[in-house]
């Protein structure tokens, strides 16, 4: 891959290819035939063993659970059609907003 910056679109490609071609030996595709409960569970647990990573691992093992992590991130965006732009756009939106500030914009008041 040329470009190290599109390597999530390019894993999103694959997961959706996955989706639509199921294969046997495909974890990907054993994750979406599993189901949405499935894998929400794998992002728990690798988001778990991101903790841990961080809490006392070494820089390898922090990218490498993170990237378990994103991975499955990545298959529940496919499961939902919602592709990594959207992501990126929501990303883009907060930029340069406070973190205080876009999380109060979010909360309803019992009147709304």
């Amino acid at each position: 891959m040329n470009n190290p910056a599109h390597i999530l679109d390019a894993v999103y490609q694959v997961i959706l290819d996955r989706k639509a071609n199921p294969g046997e030996a495909s974890y990907t595709s054993s994750l979406m035939q599993k189901g949405i409960d499935k894998i929400l569970k794998k992002i728990g647990e690798e988001a778990t063993e991101v903790v841990i990573a961080a809490k006392g691992g070494t820089r390898d093992e922090i990218v490498y659970e993170t990237t378990d992590l994103v991975f499955h991130l990545l298959v529940m965006l496919g499961y939902h059609d919602i592709p990594p732009s959207a992501v990126y756009d929501e990303l883009q939106r907060r930029f340069g907003v406070s973190g205080l500030a876009e999380k109060a914009s979010r909360i309803q008041t019992p009147d709304s």
